[in-house]
């Protein structure tokens, strides 16, 4: 049985409409959208969740690097910026090709060059090496937005909601054990282990991909690949809702980016002194946001995307309340990251699941140019939360995070009726 559920002899060849400005599959590799089995969804969602988690890994470890290349606390967040800058040119350039291209070629090939990367992070000599190799690993981590893609094509339609929230929930599932796995290799073996670990894992993942996934070519009616680019900022001027999401993906992931990127420097800094570990452990009461996230595709599926988002970014506000009080309790901080794990990752799969119902035919494209405003987002997030914790310290960084959820609230409030 192949990744998709059985629905009549496999051998047989057939056409099929799927996404790609009007282009089709060809042969009988390409499956049709008769569903995924839980076991195809669970391999989507592992090679998700790795992919992703070469971006989040050198959170918990930034202060250890800014100790090895004699970077300034208020600087190192650009080890996370640049790798958010890498990702936002990925999204632009790489995953258009998603739907234009075989994509279990493109998943391999960029799972062969990410392992490449790693290396290079994992034995960078100098501070300039490593931001240009954390940049490359941005870069090619896109594939995750490929995976997420092909997964709500080889979906039915009634289960894509569904489908793309189990795949989001392992993205969330690897940001969350990037943390904790980090800090514990860190301890053990140094922050460049994680890496050197990581590319190893990442090789293995693209060989069993290139031998699991089916094939989905397109046929030669499919548009060159400098208009696929190019459609992708049209897709903006053409679908308001494609606009609303992106910039309700750009607030979320800052607000996210403002408490991970900056929650290592206190932890680990007296009276706490949380050892890498112990950071990382923080990671995993976020777990939540992974059960939530499924949740929330099946809510859209049901059309309840708005009341969702709502709701979810109204939860977003209220968990930086038990997050000011880190500094007298541990356990506090630890319910406000599960409520804002919960709530970044309920308005994503929400954001995902209704941008992926307005245009089949661009699906790719969607997601590439939604999540190009998740990594601005990400990016700004990570380079302000640094600076301001440097400047005011820990409540700073906390006022920061609330004003910006209460902007995502407000803003949703005024374009609702956006559907």
């Amino acid at each position: 049985m192949g990744l998709g559920q059985e629905a009549g002899p496999r051998e047989e060849s057939h056409t099929q409409t799927v996404d790609g400005a009007g282009a089709e599959c060809i042969e009988a590799r390409c499956p049709p959208t008769t569903g995924l089995t839980p076991g195809a969804q669970l391999l989507f969602a592992l090679a998700a969740g790795l992919s992703v988690a070469n971006i989040y890994y050198a959170q918990p470890l930034l202060d250890a690097m800014a100790r090895d290349f004699s970077i300034r606390p208020a600087s190192i967040g650009l080890v996370v910026t640049v790798t958010q800058l890498g990702y936002a040119l990925g999204l632009l350039f790489i995953v258009p090709l998603g739907d234009l291209v075989d994509r279990r070629r493109l998943i391999a090939g960029q799972g062969l060059l990410s392992a490449l990367a790693l290396v290079g992070v994992g034995s960078a000599p100098t501070a300039t090496v490593l931001l240009a190799g954390m940049i490359i690993v941005g870069l090619l981590a896109v594939v995750v937005q490929v995976l997420v893609a092909f997964a709500a094509t080889l979906a039915s339609s009634d289960e894509r909601g569904s489908v793309v929230g189990t795949v989001t929930s392992g993205v969330v599932i690897g940001i969350l054990l990037a943390r904790f796995v980090s800090g514990l290799l860190a301890d053990l073996g140094g922050w460049r282990s994680v890496y050197l670990t990581s590319a190893g894992l990442t090789l293995v993942m693209a060989a069993l991909l290139y031998g699991v996934l089916p094939r989905h070519e397109r046929r030669s009616a499919a548009p060159p690949y400098p208009e696929l680019v190019r459609s992708v900022f049209v897709l903006f001027r053409e679908e308001p809702l494609l606009r609303v999401r992106a910039v309700l993906a750009l607030l979320i992931f800052a607000t996210f980016s403002v408490l991970w990127t900056s929650m290592v420097l206190p932890l680990s800094a007296p009276p706490i002194s949380l050892s890498h570990t112990g950071v990382g452990l923080f990671g995993l009461a976020g777990v939540a946001g992974a059960i939530g996230a499924g949740r929330a595709g099946r809510l859209a599926d049901r059309g309840w995307g708005q009341w969702t988002t709502g709701a979810a970014l109204a939860l977003m506000l209220v968990a930086w309340l038990p997050i000011a009080f880190t500094h007298s309790s541990l356990w506090a901080l630890a319910v406000g990251v599960v409520l804002l794990d919960l709530a970044i990752q309920a308005v994503h799969v929400t954001n995902q699941s209704m941008l992926l119902a307005v245009r089949p035919d661009a699906r790719s494209r969607l997601i590439g140019g939604y999540m190009v405003f998740y990594s601005i987002g990400s990016a700004s997030g990570s380079i302000t939360s640094t600076l301001v914790y440097a400047w005011t310290g820990w409540p700073g960084v906390c006022a920061l995070g609330a004003a910006i959820s209460m902007t995502a609230l407000l803003f949703w409030a005024a374009t609702r009726r956006v559907t």
